[in-house]
């Protein structure tokens, strides 16, 4: 019997495509498709539970119920009305719309919203037969992308982004995205006997994205997602999905992170956010300014490799230009090329290179929100 299936995708931070892709190709999902800003894939409610509790670099799971032309207001209600949006949505059920257009015909948001919002009502006003829609259930967020008159309608399964795991409720002023240090950690080939050190550690995120990686600590096993509010959801999928994922963490990893900060508020954070993580023994952190980091003396032993990543304060963040540069110049000199160590710095200055003393092995580009950056990889 051929498999029940709907079209899913996962927005994403630009750069981490391929990243959210892989996850997804390695977990045994099927049709993966990466496109800017976004992976498709192809699933069931199963599928759909396991994205949402597994994603570590995407931002929310959203089911794709139609994609059409519009380059009118017409054409626009049309499509939305021939969705299949009975499916999903009950005659109680609270159906917001919420979206985007860019490049296209139909550039005005709130007439789209109007249009879209007309025209899922006209479709259950068929199918249920109501005169209206009291809107009191569950809320089914929809939302719609337009790009080059290409229009996407979606429902949000996820409710909060998936960076929001739930362990960091405090943060330093300007904490890096989970999802963003998730996809750093990858890219730094984190695996389950890695020493991670992150020598300006904020609130603790790299670190614990680190360890949650080399446990195989799902994201999303303690969350809850708004899809389990749904009257078509069955229930028992998510439960068995967040046993399944319990069943899979590795108790034998020799992972082990260490941080260091200036601060010794951000030390404190960092130390309290990894036990709500329940990564709290395999991360310690102690203030330390970073003129006096030593690579060399990290305890290299049980541990192929250093892997020192961090985010460090910069103008657009919380140091102007200057003190920020005066920074890298410091890390040039700490960060010592060693044959057993290897180094990743995010930042969006395109001078850090210069700053730095060094040109990087690897570069990558990658958008912390809106601001472009690059992740500057250092290992030969």
């Amino acid at each position: 019997m051929k498999k029940w299936s709907m079209l899913m995708a996962i927005p994403t931070l630009f750069g981490l495509e391929g990243l959210v892709a892989d996850e997804l190709k390695y977990r045994g999902f099927q049709g993966v498709e990466a496109e800017n800003g976004r992976v498709l894939f192809e699933g069931d409610w199963k599928d759909l539970a396991d994205a949402n509790i597994w994603t570590r670099c995407g931002e929310r799971v959203l089911i794709v119920l139609a994609r059409f032309q519009a380059h009118s207001f017409e054409e626009l209600f049309q499509g939305t009305k021939e969705a299949p949006w009975e499916n999903f949505i009950g005659s109680m059920d609270h159906f917001p719309v919420k979206g985007w257009s860019l490049d296209s015909q139909l550039h005005s948001v709130p007439d789209c919203q109007k249009i879209i919002k007309k025209a899922v009502v006209e479709h259950l006003k068929e199918c249920y037969g109501n005169p209206w829609f009291e809107e009191t259930g569950p809320l089914m967020q929809i939302q719609f992308s337009i790009h080059k008159d290409q229009v996407t309608l979606m429902l949000d399964t996820s409710g909060a982004g998936l960076h929001k795991r739930g362990y960091r409720a405090d943060a330093n002023e300007a904490p890096i995205r989970e999802t963003l240090a998730a996809g750093i950690v990858d890219l730094s080939r984190v695996r389950s006997d890695s020493l991670v050190c992150d020598p300006m550690c904020g609130s603790g995120t790299i670190l614990i994205e680190a360890a949650m990686k080399a446990r195989n600590l799902a994201p999303g096993i303690e969350r809850r997602f708004q899809v389990e509010k749904w009257g078509c959801f069955p229930g028992k999928i998510m439960l068995e999905q967040r046993e399944a994922a319990l069943a899979q963490v590795r108790k034998d990893a020799n992972f082990e992170g260490i941080g260091f900060d200036i601060d010794p508020h951000a030390v404190e954070l960092t130390l309290a956010n990894a036990k709500k993580a329940h990564v709290g023994k395999m991360i310690t952190a102690s203030v330390q300014d970073i003129a006096r980091f030593h690579a060399e003396k990290l305890p290299m032993e049980g541990h192929r490799k250093a892997l020192i990543l961090c985010n460090p304060p910069y103008g657009e963040r919380l140091l102007d230009t200057q003190k920020a540069r005066e920074l890298y110049r410091t890390m040039g000199v700490v960060f010592k090329p060693l044959p057993d160590h290897a180094y990743s710095v995010i930042t969006p200055d395109e001078e850090f290179e210069s700053v730095f003393e060094r040109k990087a092995d690897k570069q990558r580009k990658l958008y912390n929100g809106m601001l472009k950056c690059r992740l500057y990889m250092y290992f030969r």
